[in-house]
């Protein structure tokens, strides 16, 4: 019998298609060089040199600290000076969240563990964008974004509110990221933590975790 009660998931990469795909469609379709984009996130997205962290413009834009126009302005300067090639930064982001596709298997995965009798929650990074939150009200009993409430994932503060308005202590809750550094932090704050990669392995490592079926 398991002491596990709730379920938190990611939104981009978990309940919607792989995040690589994503860019690379969207840099084809924007005409630039997807390796600039990558080595720019790369370093906005690494350790801070000589400022603090909310100085970081991927951290403010999650945090909701800075506005999407702005960011898409200083995203598209940056790829000038590194490629050399003019970016128009007009809806830079709205032409990327464009390109994300729901995955439907992981989707009704959630509302079947809800069903289930598991308390369920989303936990997302946001850049700004509206979600498809059409059926959300049977999925999910919380929701938290972070840009709504000026935290963000991987800082242990936006998962303790996400426990806390759930109503159930870390340690009975799993929590489902693609990335390896969130799912690393939610382990951190006592959270049993799954790293995404296939609606098959997420499947069967939440139905042995929960002792129930959810396929």
């Amino acid at each position: 019998m398991t002491d596990l009660e709730g379920l938190v998931v990611d939104w981009g990469g978990v309940l919607t298609g792989d995040l690589r795909g994503v860019v690379h469609r969207w840099a084809a379709g924007s005409g630039f060089d997807v390796d600039t984009y990558i080595s720019i996130m790369r370093d906005w997205f690494g350790e801070p040199v000589g400022l603090e962290a909310r100085m970081n413009p991927v951290h403010a834009l999650e945090r909701g600290e800075m506005t999407v126009p702005d960011f898409e302005t200083r995203l598209a300067a940056e790829m000038e000076r590194r490629s050399g090639q003019a970016v128009d930064a007009a809806g830079l982001l709205d032409r990327m969240i464009g390109e994300f596709e729901v995955a439907h298997d992981m989707n009704a995965l959630v509302r079947r563990a809800r069903r289930s009798g598991l308390r369920t929650g989303l936990l997302s990074n946001s850049w700004g964008n509206d979600y498809p939150r059409d059926g959300w009200d049977e999925m999910f009993d919380v929701v938290v974004i972070s840009g709504e409430v000026g935290m963000r994932k991987p800082e242990p503060e936006i998962f303790e509110h996400t426990l806390a308005l759930l109503g159930l202590p870390a340690a009975a809750c799993v929590f489902v990221d693609d990335l390896a550094p969130n799912v690393a932090a939610a382990v951190e704050v006592g959270m049993v933590g799954v790293q995404h990669t296939s609606y098959e392995a997420t499947r069967l490592e939440l139905e042995a975790l929960f002792g129930r079926p959810l396929g």
